[in-house]
């Protein structure tokens, strides 16, 4: 699967989408695949780039998107892309102010203060996410984890680029479920949702 489909379904810079594909969206570690699936049915205007360096996941969602057998000949959906390599790289090649939207939903929490360098969530990493949205974007980021949430809030309240707001302790009707969600909640963890608009 990863040595034939994979390829055949590999975001390439400067390539971009098909005709009528009016905006472009990034997930950053998309787990299972399940919500880059759902994003994907769901808006076909918007092409999205899915980023996922772990085989299980990548393995997960090209076996959801490729009949088994088709490998090789299957069509891949239109507006769906994948980006077996860590996003920061891929962010740094896509111009700039060229994202209408990007995810980030429940990331590795990381929650040792010395494993903060590690999260995707960093000043640094925020900066070029940045630069890389529209103004108005939208970037919606979802944590369970008490100390990513506290991160989170630090890290964008000592920045400029995005009005914070205030998170919201239910899933915005709009937002498709997860797995990872799933088992937070069963497990009694609260999630905190952000909707973050770039200025």
């Amino acid at each position: 699967m990863l040595k034939v489909a994979l390829p055949r379904l590999r975001y390439h810079p400067g390539h971009g989408f098909s005709a009528g594909i009016e905006q472009l969206w990034l997930e950053v570690g998309f787990g299972g695949g399940e919500h880059s699936r759902a994003q994907a049915a769901a808006n076909p205007q918007a092409g999205l780039i899915a980023c996922e360096v772990f085989e299980q996941g990548l393995c997960s969602l090209l076996a959801a998107l490729i009949p088994e057998g088709g490998e090789a000949t299957a069509g891949p959906p239109e507006n769906l892309r994948i980006w077996p390599e860590d996003a920061r790289i891929l962010l740094g090649l896509l111009p700039q102010a060229s994202l209408d939207r990007v995810f980030l939903m429940f990331p590795d929490p990381w929650p040792k203060a010395r494993h903060a360098k590690r999260r995707f969530v960093h000043p640094h990493t925020v900066e070029l996410v940045a630069s890389r949205m529209k103004a108005g974007a939208e970037w919606r980021i979802a944590t369970d984890d008490p100390t990513y949430q506290s991160w989170i809030g630090e890290v964008f309240g000592a920045q400029s680029a995005f009005d914070p707001g205030t998170p919201r302790t239910e899933r915005p009707p709009e937002w498709p479920a997860t797995r990872y969600e799933a088992k937070a909640l069963a497990a009694g963890r609260r999630p905190l949702y952000w909707s973050l608009r770039r200025m």
